[in-house]
């Protein structure tokens, strides 16, 4: 169980990492902050761990996977990162997470 709980924050953290790079990369100016970056890290990886341990611990079977392993793992808790955002989206009501800078 340890071992999933690593991958599954380790594919949190991945997300995190992708979500930054997006937004450093979508915008121009942007200045890195590293407590902002280090928090982010924290949370993607703290996301991706709690996703792939309800998704273990629920018992859930996944066609054609006979038992969750740490690759299936990674996933969840990357996929779980996407899933958090969407529904922060959803009940704030806004298109992003971050406001779009005027130039």
């Amino acid at each position: 169980m340890v071992a999933l709980l690593v991958a599954g924050a380790f594919g949190g953290l991945i997300r995190g990492l992708v979500g930054f790079t997006k937004h450093q990369f979508a915008y121009k100016n942007v200045k890195f902050e590293p407590a902002y970056f280090l928090s982010l890290m924290l949370i993607s990886s703290a996301i991706g761990l709690v996703v792939t341990w309800a998704v273990a611990s629920s018992g859930l079977r996944l066609p054609a996977v006979d038992e969750i392993n740490p690759a299936i793992a990674f996933i969840v808790g990357y996929a779980g990162g996407d899933i958090v955002e969407n529904i922060y989206k959803i009940i704030v009501g806004k298109a992003t997470l971050f406001p779009i800078p005027k130039e």
